[in-house]
């Protein structure tokens, strides 16, 4: 289980962040828009890739990209209706829910 949860961050880390791409997070706070299926998805990806290498089951891809794509949207609603921007500390306190977000869904998946 240890190596689910690693491989789960590390996946997180490398989808969230290098390959995520302009319009990936300049169009998450628009419902529905491909930019942030396209995130959502790459991230499902990344979900499927540990779940055949640990024999965890499959649907746990729907379960991830279902929430991260919810969680991702609800945060920029958040940022736009604050209008935070990162001088600004609450912006970082978002981010950082954001993220708790994904690391609680994936230890949800663990366990």
């Amino acid at each position: 289980m240890e190596w689910f949860l690693t491989l789960l961050i590390i996946k997180h880390f490398i989808c969230d962040f290098p390959l995520q791409y302009p319009r990936h997070y300049l169009n998450k706070g628009i419902y529905g828009h491909r930019g942030g299926i396209e995130h959502a998805g790459i991230q499902g990806l990344g979900t499927l890739l540990v779940c055949l290498i640990v024999g965890a089951p499959i649907w746990y891809v729907l379960v991830d990209f279902v929430i991260h794509y919810h969680v991702d949207w609800s945060k920029n609603q958040l940022n736009a209706k604050w209008q935070l921007r990162p001088d600004n500390k609450y912006f970082w306190w978002l981010l950082g829910i954001d993220q708790m977000a994904h690391y609680l869904t994936y230890a949800w998946m663990v366990a």
